[in-house]
């Protein structure tokens, strides 16, 4: 019963702190923390403490999982190298400098044991930068490679403390068999992680339930991590290298219901457990602070050893990575902006090294017989708190000063509407390939629900705050149609003259439809809050050679007067001036006017608009 009241008080408690979050617009993590602190000292509350089994093998997998499969392996593949530095040599560097400094601070501490908490507070976090980095917009290059860092650092500072551990038993350190554990633990991993993915892979092949499909990912980390550690290799990357490829070939593995299904799934297991782990955090705060106090350093001795170990952690992270880029790294220019990312972003991935919830559980692996480990659990303490407020709180402030970039709505709008256009082509041409009888006019509704999906997307571009266009004015008189249908439904059902199955089978295809309309109704508002100047696509010659030219005060369709018609945004062809309404309008004069003349590229009319399309190539500049 107490279990089952704590774990219920854990969930209200992320419920209520996230809510209370949004309202006052501040990043939950710092909310649980505080809360989870102030909750440590409250008498009633029953004392939670974290131990390195519950961590590691009951929060870590799932939490590892998850961000994994929503990682994209193309932009970890492309950004491998920063990856890795940071996951392997700034975990390495940070272990040893703080090894240095705990060991002049810490009167009589031995080595092994100043490593041991190096490797504790090494590794950042991939919840907490993440979370932060997200919801504050950091560039999503930065945003990448903090995740891919996040995911791999785990794995060297485990393999660092295990050493360590070994070494204050009395054990014998030598680099080579250092070295030659993390190879073996490291390769183990991935060849744990990567038999786990094919087996998976052919099992999911033959599950058409979506229930069976996601009961089955719920068992892979857990077990991809237990079976790793059990062959001494490193549980962390084998959930990661499973994660990282079920996620990129589910478009080929799984039905569309079973994807559906597990995202919706691991988006909830990944938020109470991600928001659960900094209510965590904050419990530990009494007990910890109370042992320490009950050791025989002084105050003095232990903070300055604490927020030493803090700094210290700061310091190196941002000594490594400028060096890093510069010289080793050198990123190309950005696919989308064509410049080399600012010394702003490298900044920003600097000062995004939050710790979380593994530096407080790796460590309680050290030996409770072990010199001064009150005070090493709140050295870990202090770290993950410290660069929580103090990184965390702060990052939102450096990216306004800083003015870095963050990901624009309307360029995603642009890729999107791209996108869907080169994919309707291809869906166009296999149209032609197939064969078929049509005495009922199927294809001609095929073709124009997908004109239809295509004009929308782009009819998002030209989003205006004070015009209502027509996919505003579907959404919002479908919605009201749909909540009619449910009302009536719910009627019908409550007559019990329907069976309950059929019932819920038609709730839930109002609920897909609404749903669908509720997403891109999110996403003209996001949109309208933006700027539309950003390019994205790829760049044609046609596009090359029709650059941007002046567009006129106050431009018309002529052809939409003449026909007594309305327009919903307009276009201007680069090659002879002709003004023509969108495909979102009642006229498409616009493409009508490239089916007249093969006048190739045209721009956006609209004020605010800056992007060109090329009609021959579907590229967008």
């Amino acid at each position: 019963m107490e279990i089952t009241l704590l774990l219920c008080g854990l969930a209200v408690g992320v419920l209520a702190c996230t809510w209370v979050a949004e309202k006052v617009d501040v990043p939950a993590p710092f909310l649980l923390v505080v809360v989870g602190v102030i909750a440590s000292y409250v008498p009633w509350v029953p004392n939670v403490e974290l131990s390195e089994d519950v961590v590691l093998f009951g929060l870590l997998p799932p939490l590892l999982y998850a961000a994994a499969q929503s990682t994209s392996l193309i932009d970890f593949r492309v950004n491998k190298r920063p990856i890795l530095l940071l996951s392997v040599g700034l975990v390495a560097f940070t272990t040893a400098g703080v090894a240095v400094v705990t060991h002049l601070l810490l009167p009589g501490v031995t080595w092994p044991v100043a490593f041991a908490i190096g490797a504790v507070v090494a590794p950042p976090d991939a919840v907490a930068a993440t979370a932060i980095g997200r919801r504050i917009g950091l560039p999503r290059r930065v945003v990448t490679i903090l995740e891919g860092e996040s995911l791999l650092n785990d794995a060297t500072a485990l393999v660092a403390l295990g050493t360590a551990v070994s070494l204050i038993g009395g054990g014998h350190f030598s680099v080579p068999h250092v070295g030659l554990d993390f190879l073996l633990a490291a390769g183990g991993g991935v060849l744990v992680g990567l038999v786990f993915f094919f087996v998976v892979a052919r099992v999911r092949k033959h599950l058409q339930d979506p229930v069976l499909d996601s009961a089955l990912s719920l068992v892979v980390p857990f077990l991809a991590f237990a079976v790793s550690e059990e062959v001494h290799a490193s549980g962390v990357i084998a959930v990661v290298v499973a994660g990282l490829l079920l996620g990129h070939q589910a478009p080929v593995l799984q039905s569309a219901q079973s994807r559906i299904a597990e995202r919706l799934n691991w988006r909830t297991i990944a938020f109470l457990l991600e928001n659960a782990v900094f209510l965590l955090i904050g419990l530990q705060a009494w007990k910890i602070i109370r042992d320490a106090g009950e050791g025989s350093l002084s105050w003095g001795r232990i903070l300055a050893v604490c927020f030493a170990a803090l700094g210290t952690c700061i310091v190196l992270r941002l000594a490594w990575v400028f060096p890093s880029r510069y010289l080793l790294v050198r990123p190309g220019p950005d696919p989308v902006t064509g410049e080399q990312p600012p010394w702003t972003s490298t900044f920003m991935l600097g000062w995004a090294g939050m710790r979380g919830v593994v530096t407080l559980a790796a460590a309680f692996v050290i030996p409770e017989d072990t010199p001064y480990r009150e005070v090493l659990l709140l050295t870990a303490f202090t770290v993950v708190a410290g660069t929580l407020f103090l990184q965390g709180m702060t990052l939102p402030w450096f990216a306004r000063r800083l003015r870095v970039p963050s990901p624009d709505p309307a360029e995603d709008a642009l890729a999107r509407a791209t996108l869907l256009q080169q994919a309707s082509k291809a869906a166009l041409h296999r149209l032609d390939d197939l064969e078929y009888d049509d005495q009922q006019g199927v294809v001609d509704l095929i073709r124009q629900r997908l004109d239809q999906r295509n004009f929308a997307a782009w009819e998002r571009l030209g989003t205006v705050a004070d015009r209502e266009s027509p996919s505003d004015l579907y959404a919002r008189v479908r919605l009201s149609m749909l909540e009619a249908e449910r009302t009536k439904v719910l009627k019908i059902r409550d007559s019990g003259k329907v069976d309950s199955d059929v019932v819920a089978d038609v709730l839930a295809m109002l609920d897909v439809e609404e749903s669908m309309l509720d997403i891109a109704t999110d996403e003209r508002r996001e949109l309208q809050e933006y700027s539309r100047r950003r390019r994205t696509g790829f760049v044609c010659d046609d596009l090359n050679r029709y650059p941007v030219v002046e567009t006129a005060a106050s431009p018309v369709c002529q052809h939409c007067l003449d026909d007594g018609l309305e327009w919903v945004a307009l276009r201007q062809c680069l090659e002879c001036g002709e003004v023509g309404c969108c495909d979102s309008s009642a006229g498409q004069h616009a493409t009508a006017h490239f089916h007249e003349t093969t006048h190739p590229v045209m721009e956006t009319a609209e004020p605010g608009e800056d992007w060109r399309w090329c009609y021959v190539h579907h590229a967008t500049a």
